[in-house]
């Protein structure tokens, strides 16, 4: 999930950091001290000499704004736009990556005692809230399954567009653009995705992949033990 692009950040900028783990599968990031921290209910969240940031897009942007070291974004502002324009499509878009990943995956939903629970606690964020509530109450209709996927389809296109003729998303080197969807390949592979049709975007996701930051943030990650369902 979203905790990779700030793993992945920090590797590139090669800065120490703690972490602090939130088990998902215990709902721990429900909590209301963690809702208290953070009022999405999410993970991650940073905290940094007294800065408290519960984005993983403004995490990453103020890691690389903060520290200088291995700058993560392109030189010229047409190109640092366009860094912007991709990351927020990221995020824009992140239930319509929630409801494929959890309709493939097979994701049940809150029970109504913890659905209680978080819609008391979770005042910040309406959309993700009524997100839950329809996916625990309903499930997920063929229209809701059919409207995620073309909105994926949509997004890798025009990806594989951009990677024709370019090796990443903006400007000539890795930036934080390409850190921004690392969770979205890594969690849809997982579900099946069919990545496989968008042939410039595989050989991006094979460099992505190679880099010491991915094998550092994702790879040993999870080696080590520390599921997707146990974050920073």
């Amino acid at each position: 999930n979203c905790a990779m692009r700030v793993r992945i950040a920090l590797a590139e900028k090669k800065l120490q950091w703690t972490s602090h783990l939130i088990d998902l599968s215990k709902g721990e990031q429900r909590t209301k001290e963690y809702l208290g921290i953070n009022p999405n209910g999410v993970v991650p969240t940073l905290v940094d000499e007294g800065v408290v940031i519960i984005d993983s897009t403004d995490i990453i942007d103020y890691l690389d704004a903060t520290y200088e070291p291995n700058s993560l974004r392109p030189d010229t502002e047409a190109e640092q736009q366009a860094m912007y324009d991709w990351m927020h499509m990221a995020r824009d878009n992140h239930l319509s990556i929630k409801t494929y990943m959890y309709y493939q995956l097979g994701v049940t939903g809150l029970s109504e005692a913890v659905l209680a629970e978080y819609r008391k606690n979770q005042t910040y964020d309406k959309a993700l809230l009524e997100f839950h509530e329809h996916r625990s109450q309903h499930g997920f209709s063929q229209t809701d399954i059919d409207t995620a996927t073309a909105v994926l389809n949509d997004c890798f296109a025009k990806m594989d567009a951009r990677l024709k003729d370019h090796d990443w998303l903006a400007g000539d080197d890795f930036s934080l653009a390409d850190i921004t969807w690392i969770p979205q390949l890594v969690v849809l592979n997982k579900a099946g995705y069919p990545f496989a049709q968008y042939r410039h975007f595989e050989c991006w996701k094979n460099a992505v992949m190679a880099r010491p930051s991915f094998k550092q943030a994702v790879t040993d990650w999870l080696k080590l033990g520390h599921s997707e369902n146990h974050n920073n």
